[in-house]
C-alpha cells in the first residue's frame, strides 16, 4: 500500500494528539510539584526572591514582578 501525503499527515496528527495526551499527565504532576516547591520558598523567605520565584509569583498573581509587594505575596501564601 502506498502512503499518500494526506495519509501521512493524518498519522502524524494522530501521533501528535497521543503524545500531547501522554505529556499532559506528566506536566500536570510537574506543575503541582513546582507549585509546592515555590510556595515553600515563598513562605520561608521575603523579597527579593530569586528570578525563578519572582517569575512564578508574577504568573500566579498576574502582575509584573517589579510591581509585586510583600502584601501581594502574603495574600497568595495565606
Amino acid at each position: 500500500m502506498k502512503v499518500t501525503r494526506s495519509m501521512f499527515q493524518r498519522y502524524r496528527m494522530q501521533d501528535a494528539a497521543e503524545t500531547k495526551a501522554r505529556n499532559n499527565i506528566v506536566k500536570t504532576k510537574e506543575n503541582a510539584r513546582r507549585d509546592a516547591r515555590m510556595m515553600e520558598t515563598v513562605k520561608s523567605g521575603s523579597l527579593p526572591y530569586t528570578p525563578a520565584v519572582m517569575s512564578w509569583l508574577s504568573r500566579k498573581l498576574d502582575k509584573p514582578s517589579s510591581k509585586l509587594t510583600q502584601e501581594d505575596i502574603a495574600k497568595l501564601s495565606s
